[in-house]
Protein backbone atom coordinates (compact mmCIF):
# COMPACT_ATOMS: atom_id res chain seq x y z
CA UNK A 1 0.00 0.00 0.00
CA UNK A 2 1.16 2.83 -1.04
CA UNK A 3 2.60 5.59 1.94
CA UNK A 4 0.45 8.68 0.77
CA UNK A 5 -2.92 9.94 1.74
CA UNK A 6 -4.76 10.61 -1.50
CA UNK A 7 -7.15 13.24 -0.11
CA UNK A 8 -4.41 15.14 1.68
CA UNK A 9 -2.43 15.15 -1.59
CA UNK A 10 -5.41 16.56 -3.73
CA UNK A 11 -5.05 18.87 -1.14
CA UNK A 12 -2.11 20.87 -1.34
CA UNK A 13 -2.64 20.30 -4.89
CA UNK A 14 -5.20 22.67 -3.96
CA UNK A 15 -3.46 24.78 -2.08
CA UNK A 16 -0.50 25.45 -3.96
CA UNK A 17 -2.74 26.33 -7.14
CA UNK A 18 -4.18 29.19 -5.22
CA UNK A 19 -1.23 29.70 -3.23
CA UNK A 20 1.54 29.22 -5.76
CA UNK A 21 4.55 31.31 -4.65
CA UNK A 22 6.19 32.84 -8.11
CA UNK A 23 6.77 36.11 -6.67
CA UNK A 24 10.83 35.36 -6.71
CA UNK A 25 11.40 38.30 -3.96
CA UNK A 26 9.40 36.77 -1.20
CA UNK A 27 11.33 37.89 1.96
CA UNK A 28 9.03 35.65 4.44
CA UNK A 29 10.08 32.59 2.15
CA UNK A 30 13.76 33.47 2.12
CA UNK A 31 13.38 33.96 5.87
CA UNK A 32 11.78 30.60 6.24
CA UNK A 33 14.02 29.10 4.11
CA UNK A 34 17.12 31.07 6.44
CA UNK A 35 15.53 29.47 9.57
CA UNK A 36 15.37 25.50 8.59
CA UNK A 37 18.46 25.28 6.57
CA UNK A 38 20.75 27.22 9.64
CA UNK A 39 21.95 24.11 10.87
CA UNK A 40 22.18 22.29 7.44
CA UNK A 41 26.20 21.88 6.71
CA UNK A 42 26.43 23.42 3.11
CA UNK A 43 30.14 23.45 3.96
CA UNK A 44 30.31 19.42 3.98
CA UNK A 45 28.43 18.80 0.77
CA UNK A 46 30.62 17.65 -2.19
CA UNK A 47 31.15 19.78 -5.23
CA UNK A 48 28.26 19.91 -7.51
CA UNK A 49 26.20 17.88 -4.56
CA UNK A 50 23.24 15.99 -6.17
CA UNK A 51 20.17 15.32 -3.87
CA UNK A 52 16.14 15.70 -3.34
CA UNK A 53 13.47 17.79 -2.57
CA UNK A 54 10.79 14.93 -1.23
CA UNK A 55 7.89 17.25 -1.45
CA UNK A 56 8.85 20.08 -2.80
CA UNK A 57 5.50 21.73 -3.08
CA UNK A 58 5.47 25.01 -5.69
CA UNK A 59 9.36 24.52 -5.40
CA UNK A 60 9.75 27.26 -2.73
CA UNK A 61 12.89 25.69 -0.98
CA UNK A 62 14.57 24.26 -4.09
CA UNK A 63 14.27 27.96 -5.82
CA UNK A 64 17.09 28.60 -2.33
CA UNK A 65 19.41 25.61 -2.43
CA UNK A 66 19.52 24.89 -6.38
CA UNK A 67 21.78 27.94 -6.90
CA UNK A 68 24.16 26.05 -4.68
CA UNK A 69 24.81 22.80 -5.45
CA UNK A 70 25.11 20.71 -8.67
CA UNK A 71 21.27 19.23 -9.26
CA UNK A 72 18.30 18.52 -7.80
CA UNK A 73 15.29 16.13 -7.82
CA UNK A 74 12.08 17.50 -6.69
CA UNK A 75 9.73 14.79 -6.01
CA UNK A 76 6.03 15.43 -4.78
CA UNK A 77 3.04 12.84 -5.19
CA UNK A 78 1.09 16.23 -6.60
CA UNK A 79 0.91 16.35 -10.00
CA UNK A 80 -0.58 19.65 -10.06
CA UNK A 81 1.90 20.97 -7.37
CA UNK A 82 4.81 19.45 -9.70
CA UNK A 83 3.45 21.48 -12.99
CA UNK A 84 3.31 25.06 -10.66
CA UNK A 85 7.31 24.03 -9.55
CA UNK A 86 8.58 23.24 -13.24
CA UNK A 87 7.14 26.81 -13.64
CA UNK A 88 8.87 28.28 -10.71
CA UNK A 89 11.72 26.49 -11.29
CA UNK A 90 12.29 26.89 -15.26
CA UNK A 91 15.63 29.37 -14.44
CA UNK A 92 17.74 26.56 -13.21
CA UNK A 93 18.22 23.89 -15.27
CA UNK A 94 19.76 22.09 -12.61
CA UNK A 95 16.31 20.95 -11.75
CA UNK A 96 14.73 17.60 -12.44
CA UNK A 97 11.14 16.70 -11.79
CA UNK A 98 9.25 13.48 -10.54
CA UNK A 99 5.54 13.03 -9.61
CA UNK A 100 5.50 10.23 -7.03
CA UNK A 101 5.05 9.24 -3.15
CA UNK A 102 8.13 9.00 -0.69
CA UNK A 103 7.97 5.34 -0.67
CA UNK A 104 8.13 5.06 -4.60
CA UNK A 105 10.90 8.24 -5.22
CA UNK A 106 12.83 7.01 -8.79
CA UNK A 107 16.33 7.89 -6.96
CA UNK A 108 18.70 4.65 -6.00
CA UNK A 109 19.62 3.70 -2.97
CA UNK A 110 22.52 5.41 -1.37
CA UNK A 111 22.79 7.47 -4.21
CA UNK A 112 21.98 11.26 -2.82
CA UNK A 113 24.58 13.42 -1.45
CA UNK A 114 21.86 15.32 1.06
CA UNK A 115 17.87 15.25 1.28
CA UNK A 116 15.17 17.19 2.53
CA UNK A 117 11.70 17.41 3.25
CA UNK A 118 10.09 20.46 5.02
CA UNK A 119 6.93 20.25 6.33
CA UNK A 120 5.70 17.12 4.81
CA UNK A 121 6.37 14.00 6.44
CA UNK A 122 3.67 14.50 8.88
CA UNK A 123 0.83 14.24 6.28
CA UNK A 124 1.78 10.70 5.31
CA UNK A 125 0.44 7.46 6.97
CA UNK A 126 3.42 6.40 8.16
CA UNK A 127 6.05 9.06 8.60
CA UNK A 128 8.40 6.42 10.37
CA UNK A 129 8.71 4.76 7.11
CA UNK A 130 8.73 7.65 5.50
CA UNK A 131 12.08 8.93 6.80
CA UNK A 132 13.50 5.24 6.31
CA UNK A 133 13.15 5.48 3.09
CA UNK A 134 14.13 9.29 2.58
CA UNK A 135 17.39 8.01 4.35
CA UNK A 136 17.83 5.23 2.29
CA UNK A 137 18.31 7.03 -0.65
CA UNK A 138 21.45 8.63 0.57
CA UNK A 139 25.27 7.98 0.58
CA UNK A 140 26.80 6.66 3.79
CA UNK A 141 27.62 10.49 5.73
CA UNK A 142 25.12 12.24 3.87
CA UNK A 143 22.53 14.82 5.47
CA UNK A 144 19.11 14.36 5.29
CA UNK A 145 17.14 18.25 6.94
CA UNK A 146 13.32 17.42 8.39
CA UNK A 147 11.07 19.62 9.41
CA UNK A 148 7.79 17.76 11.34
CA UNK A 149 5.25 19.52 13.13
CA UNK A 150 6.04 19.59 16.79
CA UNK A 151 3.74 18.47 19.92
CA UNK A 152 4.33 21.66 21.52
CA UNK A 153 6.27 19.93 23.95
CA UNK A 154 8.28 22.81 24.41
CA UNK A 155 4.79 24.80 25.11
CA UNK A 156 3.02 25.39 28.74
CA UNK A 157 -0.77 23.51 29.00
CA UNK A 158 -2.72 26.24 28.05
CA UNK A 159 -0.68 26.86 25.14
CA UNK A 160 -1.72 23.40 24.56
CA UNK A 161 -5.38 23.51 25.15
CA UNK A 162 -6.01 26.33 22.79
CA UNK A 163 -4.18 23.66 20.09
CA UNK A 164 -6.34 21.11 21.14
CA UNK A 165 -9.43 23.56 19.99
CA UNK A 166 -8.14 24.84 16.98
CA UNK A 167 -7.74 21.02 15.94
CA UNK A 168 -11.09 20.23 16.44
CA UNK A 169 -11.76 22.98 14.14
CA UNK A 170 -9.35 21.78 11.19
CA UNK A 171 -10.71 17.90 11.27
CA UNK A 172 -14.08 20.23 10.60
CA UNK A 173 -13.05 22.26 7.82
CA UNK A 174 -10.53 19.90 6.17
CA UNK A 175 -13.57 17.72 4.87
CA UNK A 176 -15.34 20.52 2.85
CA UNK A 177 -15.10 20.67 -0.67
CA UNK A 178 -12.39 23.26 -1.57
CA UNK A 179 -14.73 25.91 -2.73
CA UNK A 180 -15.94 26.33 0.86
CA UNK A 181 -12.55 25.20 2.56
CA UNK A 182 -10.21 27.80 1.01
CA UNK A 183 -12.72 30.76 1.99
CA UNK A 184 -13.27 29.48 5.64
CA UNK A 185 -9.45 29.63 5.89
CA UNK A 186 -9.22 33.10 4.74
CA UNK A 187 -11.57 34.04 7.00
CA UNK A 188 -9.48 32.79 9.81
CA UNK A 189 -6.08 34.40 8.97
CA UNK A 190 -8.14 37.93 8.73
CA UNK A 191 -9.81 37.21 11.78
CA UNK A 192 -7.25 35.49 14.00
CA UNK A 193 -3.96 35.06 12.33
CA UNK A 194 -3.60 38.72 11.50
CA UNK A 195 -4.86 40.17 14.85
CA UNK A 196 -2.94 37.89 17.45
CA UNK A 197 0.15 39.05 14.80
CA UNK A 198 -0.02 42.34 14.94
CA UNK A 199 -0.92 42.25 18.83
CA UNK A 200 2.24 40.19 19.01
CA UNK A 201 4.30 42.51 17.15
CA UNK A 202 3.30 45.52 19.10
CA UNK A 203 3.73 43.90 22.84
CA UNK A 204 7.35 42.53 21.34
CA UNK A 205 8.18 46.61 20.66
CA UNK A 206 6.86 47.49 24.63
CA UNK A 207 9.46 44.99 26.12
CA UNK A 208 6.95 42.09 26.44
CA UNK A 209 8.38 38.17 25.45
CA UNK A 210 6.20 37.16 23.09
CA UNK A 211 7.78 33.83 22.33
CA UNK A 212 4.23 31.51 23.89
CA UNK A 213 2.11 34.09 22.58
CA UNK A 214 0.12 32.54 20.33
CA UNK A 215 0.60 32.88 16.48
CA UNK A 216 3.62 35.01 17.58
CA UNK A 217 6.10 34.15 14.45
CA UNK A 218 3.51 35.43 12.48
CA UNK A 219 4.18 38.93 13.51
CA UNK A 220 6.18 39.82 11.00
CA UNK A 221 5.27 37.76 8.15
CA UNK A 222 3.03 39.07 5.04
CA UNK A 223 -0.99 38.34 5.18
CA UNK A 224 -0.43 36.21 2.22
CA UNK A 225 1.68 33.85 3.85
CA UNK A 226 -0.58 33.94 7.25
CA UNK A 227 -3.41 32.72 3.92
CA UNK A 228 -1.23 30.34 2.85
CA UNK A 229 0.06 28.44 6.29
CA UNK A 230 -4.41 29.00 7.18
CA UNK A 231 -4.74 26.46 4.41
CA UNK A 232 -2.34 24.47 5.06
CA UNK A 233 -3.12 24.29 8.89
CA UNK A 234 -6.87 23.72 8.71
CA UNK A 235 -7.22 22.13 5.07
CA UNK A 236 -5.27 18.67 5.66
CA UNK A 237 -7.42 15.50 6.77
CA UNK A 238 -3.76 14.01 7.98
CA UNK A 239 -1.94 15.67 10.48
CA UNK A 240 0.49 14.42 13.11
CA UNK A 241 2.57 15.95 15.39
CA UNK A 242 5.80 14.46 17.46
CA UNK A 243 7.87 15.50 20.49
CA UNK A 244 11.60 16.25 19.85
CA UNK A 245 12.42 12.92 21.38
CA UNK A 246 9.97 11.11 18.80
CA UNK A 247 11.69 12.91 16.00
CA UNK A 248 15.17 12.14 17.24
CA UNK A 249 14.35 8.34 17.71
CA UNK A 250 12.37 7.95 14.29
CA UNK A 251 15.53 9.24 12.51
CA UNK A 252 17.90 6.78 14.67
CA UNK A 253 15.45 3.86 13.72
CA UNK A 254 15.98 5.23 10.26
CA UNK A 255 19.89 4.87 10.23
CA UNK A 256 20.38 8.68 10.54
CA UNK A 257 23.16 9.37 12.80
CA UNK A 258 24.45 12.76 14.77
CA UNK A 259 21.29 14.31 15.09
CA UNK A 260 20.89 17.83 16.58
CA UNK A 261 17.82 20.20 16.07
CA UNK A 262 18.01 23.55 15.12
CA UNK A 263 17.47 26.92 17.62
CA UNK A 264 13.64 27.78 16.38
CA UNK A 265 10.55 27.21 18.71
CA UNK A 266 9.76 23.80 16.48
CA UNK A 267 11.64 20.93 15.99
CA UNK A 268 13.90 21.05 12.34
CA UNK A 269 16.02 18.76 12.63
CA UNK A 270 19.28 17.05 10.77
CA UNK A 271 20.72 13.72 10.56
CA UNK A 272 23.47 12.07 8.63
CA UNK A 273 23.15 8.09 7.25
CA UNK A 274 24.92 5.74 9.16
CA UNK A 275 27.80 4.14 7.13
CA UNK A 276 26.90 0.71 8.22
CA UNK A 277 22.81 1.57 7.84
CA UNK A 278 20.97 -0.42 5.03
CA UNK A 279 17.91 2.07 5.85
Amino acid sequence: MSNIHPRAVKAFGEEWSKFHHAERENTDLKALFEAYFSIFPWHKLPPDAEGFDLGCGTGRWAHFVAPKIGSLHCIDASAEALDIARRNLQMHSNCSFYCASVDAMPLLDGSADFGYSLGVLHHVPDTQQGIRECARKLKPGAPLLLYLYYAFDNRPAWFRFIWLLSDLLRRMISILPFALRSPLCDFIAALVYWPLARVSKLLEKAGVDVGHFPLSSYRSRSFYSMRTDALDRFGTRIEKRFTRKQISSMMEAAGLERIAFGDSPWWCAVGYRRPESDG
